[in-house]
């Protein structure tokens, strides 16, 4: 049975999920060693910089999504973001992350959070279809990304 969970409850798949989002997002963390990212996301599920959703059936990983107090440097004056939304491979197209989505919007209007943001530079489409709104386009990590925002 798929259940959606805190990763903070669940820390030995901390470092595998911090693993895939190294990999898919490459090119966020090209100067940041692995193991320093896993190091960062783990001490982040107690801390409050990275709460993060995972998604677990039969005890094994297939997705998670974050809270993140910062996933933009360069602009420190936003957030919360919503970050790291990530699903295996054989658990896509199956409304996952929509579901991984939802519950960290739950998790932001807990804590009184009335904005998200985001940045992509791939997925613009698919976040403008849930009612997510573009703020601007922007030049980093040698990409083209949309930053957005959605009201909760």
């Amino acid at each position: 049975m798929l259940r959606l969970v805190s990763l903070r409850d669940h820390l030995e798949y901390s470092d595998t999920f911090a693993l895939w989002v190294h990999q898919q997002f490459a090119y966020e963390y090209s100067e940041q060693p692995l193991v320093d990212w896993q190091r960062e996301f783990r001490d982040g599920q107690s801390n409050g910089d990275w709460q993060t959703l995972i998604a677990l059936e039969d005890g094994e990983l297939l997705g998670g999504a974050s809270l993140a107090k910062d996933d933009l440097p360069k602009r420190p004056e936003l957030g919360p973001w919503l970050a790291c939304v990530l699903v295996a491979p054989k658990a896509r197209q199956q409304g996952l992350a929509e579901q991984l989505i939802e519950g960290v919007y739950s998790q932001a209007r807990a804590k009184g959070y009335e904005r998200l943001y985001l940045h992509t530079h791939d997925r613009g489409d698919y976040y403008a279809k849930r009612g997510w709104e573009h703020m601007e386009l922007f030049y980093a990590w040698g990409k083209e990304h949309w930053l957005m925002q959605r009201k909760l």
